[in-house]
Parts: C-alpha cells; sequence; structure tokens
C-alpha cells in the first residue's frame, strides 16, 4: 500500500521531470522572446512574426539538441515508476 509521504515523494520527482524535460525549451522561448522585445522597444518595430518566426525555429533547435537527455530523463522516470507499481515498493529518491 502506497502511504500518503511515498505519494509526495512520487509527485515531487514527477515534477522536477516535467521542468527537467520542458525547462530547456521555455527558457529558450524565454531568452528569445525577451531579446526580440528589447529590440522591438529599441527599434519601434512592431510586426508580429518577428516575434514568432525566431522562437518557433530556436525552440526546434533546442528541442532537437536535447531530445536524447529529455528522453532519458522521462524514461528513467518511467522505469522507476512501473518497477515501483509492479513490485509495490517506494520509489527511490535521486
Amino acid at each position: 500500500m502506497i502511504t500518503s509521504a511515498q505519494l509526495l515523494d512520487i509527485g515531487r520527482e514527477a515534477f522536477w521531470v516535467t521542468l527537467m524535460v520542458a525547462g530547456p525549451a521555455m527558457l529558450a522561448g524565454l531568452i528569445v522572446g525577451f531579446a526580440i522585445a528589447l529590440l522591438q522597444a529599441l527599434t519601434q518595430v512592431q510586426e508580429l512574426t518577428l516575434v514568432f518566426v525566431p522562437r518557433i525555429i530556436i525552440m526546434f533547435l533546442v528541442l532537437s539538441i536535447c531530445l536524447p537527455f529529455m528522453g532519458s530523463v522521462l524514461g528513467q522516470f518511467a522505469i522507476k515508476l512501473y518497477a515501483m507499481i509492479a513490485t509495490g515498493t517506494p520509489l527511490s529518491g535521486g
């Protein structure tokens, strides 16, 4: 039987896995968006495609570069979770 502490450990690890998987693309999008907003504020060019196209391209490149890391992190978490379900033992931290 899973206790509430074990359930919280699973939720905590799922939260960190989500951050590690989504973090690189979101951080790249944030940096590019900030740089473009700064450029638009300095030049007063208000073009919508200037915001979206570079952000999409950079996020695609970051995803393609970080995909092995992201898959590894998600796969390790899934293996731990499936092993815990199969054996009924708590998820080990780390």
